[in-house]
């Protein structure tokens, strides 16, 4: 089990519940949280606490609080709303950083939710100059080919990319797209002819892309994926990555005596992650981009009457604004979140 301490909080109906309070928060590989809910997830930092319920079984419900909370690592394609609620971040003494993955499938509307690539660009600029660029973290996520999509357009289409921000990043992290694990992928990209690369493939394209990364100076990297990519220049990294949020807020001497006792691999990520421990707090179907490739997502209906509930009950316990039953423990006066505790 992940090494997180159990509290007491009282929620907003004033109900006492036991929470989970996680010193590393992803948000989210389930859903764009800055793209589509960065406003609820800064009301719930304020409450103090949020639901997260179990995919695999909904009747499970976790309190998350943020009373512990040292870290919190953000994945989106469209980091501009994020922007207005940096301040408010940077008031709260928590640490963070974006995985911020911007692809080119604009041609082949293979995400068609996103902004414009030039809009993109842009937005990644922004953040990294308000941020600094040792945090935020260039994806390319997933390499995919398709009958439209050919592996030379892809380099041509990273390289416009990568000449027009590798200044304001140090990392660039890719992977290669996964079909055969999930059946919901398989249904989705079934029309669209997207195929996953062959091994051949994928060294041709490591060797080239790090011969396009000798101009940049990039620190490349794969996510998830087993293949031994070394000899082109590219590890094998992690996105919740322990030694990296070290060096990044090594003044936190409280994450700093954490990561101390606990930089083990997620036991709950695929064999391949090499991710520290992290919860992760975004729920599947709600992601309003509705990538082709994407494995989040059961269907566009879903994800819809979703996002409608959302909007119904913005600033609820739960991502897709659903009612959480009270427990029928004793309530009793219990402290929320102190931000002031962490301030070094």
């Amino acid at each position: 089990m992940p090494p997180w301490e159990k509290v007491k909080i009282i929620t907003e109906n004033g109900n006492q519940v036991e929470a989970i309070a996680p010193v590393i928060i992803s948000a989210s590989r389930s859903t764009d949280i800055p793209a589509f809910y960065i406003d609820w997830f800064i009301k719930r930092m304020e409450i103090g606490y949020l639901v997260w319920i179990n995919p695999f079984n909904r009747k499970q419900t976790i309190f998350v609080s943020f009373n512990k909370t040292r870290v919190i690592v953000f994945w989106t394609k469209n980091a501009y709303p994020l922007l207005k609620h940096l301040k408010t971040l940077d008031s709260y003494k928590i640490n963070y950083y974006v995985q911020f993955t911007l692809n080119d499938y604009e041609l082949e509307n293979y995400e068609p939710g996103i902004p414009s690539l030039n809009d993109r660009i842009d937005t990644f600029k922004q953040l990294s100059s308000i941020i600094g660029k040792e945090k935020i973290i260039w994806r390319y996520d997933p390499i995919l080919v398709s009958n439209e999509l050919s592996l030379p357009m892809i380099l041509s289409r990273i390289k416009n990319i990568g000449d027009q921000i590798h200044e304001y990043t140090e990392r660039l992290i890719i992977s290669f797209v996964d079909i055969k694990p999930y059946e919901k992928v398989q249904h989705n990209v079934a029309i669209s002819g997207i195929r996953e690369l062959t091994q051949n493939e994928i060294y041709d394209f490591s060797t080239q892309l790090s011969a396009i990364n000798q101009s940049w100076g990039l620190k490349l990297g794969t996510c998830g994926e087993e293949v031994d990519l070394t000899q082109m220049g590219i590890s094998a990294m992690s996105c919740i990555d322990g030694t990296l949020i070290r060096n990044l807020f090594e003044t936190d001497s409280k994450l700093v005596q954490y990561l101390n006792r606990h930089n083990k691999k997620d036991k709950g990520q695929r064999k391949s992650c090499l991710c520290i421990e992290s919860k992760d707090i975004g729920q599947y179907n709600t992601c309003s981009h509705l990538c082709t490739y994407c494995y989040a997502n059961r269907s566009k209906g879903e994800v819809e009457k979703n996002y409608f509930h959302h909007l119904q009950n913005q600033f609820a316990e739960t991502i897709t604004g659903e009612y959480i039953p009270p427990p029928d423990d004793e309530r009793k006066e219990i402290k929320q979140t102190d931000f002031s505790q962490f301030i070094q």
